[in-house]
């Protein structure tokens, strides 16, 4: 099958797709005005949910993905911070970390969302670590399960040197740079000890910052914080015992103190920003299960994420 031929049955596929994502767009616009009717004139309390990597950009839309993007996120509280029917925030985070950049965008839309004068709580899920206890750090109460894996608190930045494998199978791999430190991180040769260093600095740099985010959401001393991370993660039980939560229990105790914090009585009414229901979650796999497929089987496209990335990561 030539070129021109694989275009034209591509364009031809894509374009049911589109007409087939519009449809579903307008179906699910029209239900969601009758799950989520008018709550104008009720108090109401915004859940935010955080799940999977922190990455950078928007991948914000009619269908979730398997990460959290900071842009979403952001626009999300954001959102709740202008409606005056939000009281509050419920974070549920359920997070292994990921881009520090991302996760301190995230932190910094929360310090404003608290800034207006309404709580946050985190209830944090199987796990809270790194970029995901950062961002529960701009929060008035934490709640953990016993068994949540958080923490691991610290900076990474890691590079593969493939040196010795391009010499076995003959690869020459050429770099044309504009100055010394252009090709910082290239994979084709090892790390000087000067390029270790710059690199070094630049993690301790971000180590501290995420020290004094904690220092100021924990109330603790910066001996004691820089004590407790050392990259390790602890259970919900253990960050108890130290500190680094308040409180042991589940999504909805999370739920009954945030209510109770911000003046609602009785149940509280539960907005909820981005989770999908079962039928748009089908359909976002469907999706793009189908794109990647059409891709790889008409031009052999996939998405390669070995290569070294020059960024900084909580995780």
């Amino acid at each position: 099958m030539n070129i021109s031929v694989k275009k034209i049955i591509l364009s031809f596929l894509i374009a049911s797709i589109v007409f087939l994502m519009i449809v579903v767009g307008a179906i699910y616009l029209f239900v969601s005005n009758i799950i989520n009717p008018d709550t104008k004139g009720v108090d109401n309390i915004a859940v935010i949910n955080i799940s999977g990597p922190i990455v950078g950009g928007d991948n914000g839309g009619m269908f979730s993905t398997p990460v959290s993007s900071s842009g979403s996120i952001m626009a999300q509280i954001n959102k709740a911070k202008k409606d005056d029917t939000i009281k509050g925030l419920l974070l549920r985070v359920n997070s292994p970390g990921g881009s520090s950049a991302a996760s301190d965008a995230i932190y910094r839309e929360l310090k404003k969302f608290q800034a207006t004068g309404k709580a946050v709580v985190v209830s944090m899920g199987d796990m809270a670590a790194s970029g995901g206890y950062y961002v529960s750090m701009a929060s008035d109460e934490i709640y953990a399960n016993p068994a949540t894996m958080t923490g691991s608190i610290g900076v990474i930045m890691q590079f593969t040197n493939l040196e010795e494998l391009y010499n076995k199978v003959g690869i020459d791999y050429i770099t044309i740079k504009s100055r010394k430190y252009k090709d910082l991180g290239n994979p084709d040769r090892k790390m000087t000890e000067g390029e270790k260093e710059i690199l070094q600095t630049m993690v301790e740099g971000v180590y501290q910052q995420f020290v004094n985010v904690v220092i100021e959401g924990r109330g603790m001393e910066e001996k004691r914080v820089k004590k407790l991370a050392d990259g390790r993660v602890y259970s919900g039980e253990q960050a108890k015992s130290l500190g680094l939560v308040d409180e042991l229990g589940n999504f909805y105790d999370a739920v009954d103190y945030l209510a109770e914090l911000v003046g609602i009585e009785g149940e509280p009414n539960l907005v909820y920003y981005n989770q999908l229901s079962p039928i748009e979650r089908l359909l976002s796999s469907f999706s793009e299960s189908l794109s990647n497929k059409l891709l790889n089987k008409f031009f052999g496209m996939e998405n390669n994420f070995k290569n070294n990335k020059l960024g900084l990561y909580y995780r």
